[in-house]
């Protein structure tokens, strides 16, 4: 069994303790993490610091060193894929998915630090300033703390990382404690690839303690998180002043009008985006609002097709769904849909565990006021509910606390367009489902869903200071 490292300041450093590691599918310890305490977390500061204001690397260097980052880990594309299966549970075709999308998004973050710039000011535009002119540089911020949750622990990495690290940016890395392999790998490959010691440092721990730590340090100028609302603000409220971007999750809701060109197809799709990686996805299709006309048959498709959804083996590339993240959780999501029952919800397909894996599952009868429909559900759960107008179904998408992604099954362009102005999310779907998502597009929600847009191109905006230079030319 391994006992893996932190990095701090380009050495492999043990902690105070240690945490182990399991297999999600089997429960079996594969590994042991060494953690963080007060000493570590300072000396990772220390270094992120350091490396800032010693290392100068040109925007072309930086270019550089992601892209064979990038290269290093596609060639070791089975090895990082294996251990995300194993850590996090997922069917090994998601997981190598993931890491095919992780490959991509530090191509564009390495795209990006080519691409730094600013704008020019029209000064002389004003009056008594024909002798003037201005513009507008961007320069980093300094030391970024990265926090990545368990469900995409590659890809989200690379999202955070990967645009702090071409923008000029040293880095903190805590990734969740449940998926720490693919974070070594990644630090592994990053130091691999010739990026000088302590711009980026890895470490481990309980995330309320370190967080605190963290955050108690005011040498770290930006905290970018991913995980739930109660913690997010919480570091919100810790920060003050400081730079962060927070993408919380949701409760995404898509909307199936009755004009949709093939209601199974729509079920199907739905369904698929509700169950993929055991439903734990921010953007997870939760909530489906189906015109009362198509209601039944899109109910009775997406019951069929959750029955046909495979779970097994997670090695076996026809396997679509594993276990949860653990069983405390696969816990929680069956007393919500038993309370749901309770009171009055209807289950058409699923609704059973066994140990951590949860059966992909489809609810009818919900009311707003249900947790499985008024909480963020991070299970392979869907709720089906009819509607009789548009203007009804956007009210109740938009009657929650959450925005993050919303979709639309619609042929109609006045419904299409209707949607895109009134619905309260920070991305609106057409033609598909809420679960849409490419690495190169601005990705962030509204409301409790968070603050910032991640994407390489817009997260770096974010991780950037815009300096404002004038020039009197007659001075």
């Amino acid at each position: 069994m391994k006992t893996i490292e932190m990095l701090i300041g380009g050495a492999y450093v043990s902690g105070e303790s240690t945490l182990p590691v399991c297999h999600k599918a089997t429960g079996e310890q594969i590994a042991a993490i060494c953690t963080a305490g007060e000493a570590e977390v300072r000396a990772a500061a220390d270094a992120a610091e350091r490396a800032f204001r010693e290392v100068k690397l040109s925007p072309y260097e930086r270019y550089e060193i992601l892209m064979r980052a990038a290269n290093l880990m596609r060639e070791r594309r089975e090895e990082f894929a294996e251990a995300l299966s194993a850590e996090a549970g997922k069917p090994i075709r998601d997981a190598r998915g993931e890491i095919d999308r992780a490959y991509q998004t530090l191509i564009l973050s390495a795209e990006e630090a080519k691409r730094l710039r600013g704008e020019t000011v029209p000064l002389a535009g004003a009056p008594g300033c024909a002798g003037r002119m201005a513009f507008t540089i961007r320069r980093p911020l300094g030391v970024v703390c990265a926090i990545t949750p368990f469900n995409f622990p590659v890809n989200l990495a690379a999202h955070k990382i990967g645009p702090a690290l071409a923008a000029g940016n040293t880095v903190i890395y805590k990734p969740a404690s449940a998926t720490p392999l693919t974070a070594a790998l990644l630090c592994d490959v990053f130091q691999e690839a010739g990026l000088p010691a302590g711009c980026l440092n890895l470490i481990y721990g309980e995330g309320g303690r370190v967080g605190r730590l963290l955050t108690a340090d005011e040498r770290i100028r930006m905290f970018s998180f991913t995980g739930s609302v109660l913690v997010g603000k919480v570091l919100h409220e810790a920060v003050g002043f400081r730079r962060i971007s927070l993408e919380l999750g949701s409760n995404s809701a898509n909307i199936v009008h009755e004009d949709v060109a093939d209601v199974a197809w729509a079920a199907e799709h739905c369904a698929r985006h509700a169950f993929v990686n055991a439903g734990q996805v921010c953007i997870s299709c939760q909530r489906v609002y189906a015109a009362r006309s198509i209601y039944e048959e899109f109910c009775a498709a997406a019951a069929e097709a959750a029955r046909n959804f495979k779970g097994g083996d997670l090695m076996d590339v026809h396997t679509q769904i594993g276990p949860m993240i653990s069983v405390r959780e696969a816990e929680r999501i069956e007393a919500w849909v038993e309370e749901a029952a309770s009171a009055g919800a209807r289950v058409l397909a699923g609704g059973q565990r066994t140990g951590a894996f949860y059966e992909p599952t489809v609810l009818t009868d919900v009311t707003p006021a249900m947790k499985v429909v008024s909480e963020e559900t991070f299970a392979p759960v869907v709720s089906i509910i009819p509607y009789d107008t548009i203007e009804e179904a956007v009210a109740a998408v938009n009657d929650t606390r959450y925005g993050l992604q919303a979709g639309v099954f619609t042929r109609s362009l006045a419904v299409a367009n209707y949607c895109a102005e009134h619905l309260e999310v920070g991305g609106v779907i057409i033609g598909d489902g809420a679960t849409f998502r490419m690495d190169n597009m601005p990705y962030g929600g509204v409301k409790d869903s968070g603050i910032g847009r991640e994407g390489p191109a817009y997260a770096i905006r974010e991780l950037t200071e815009e300096k404002l230079i004038v020039l009197n030319v007659e001075g």
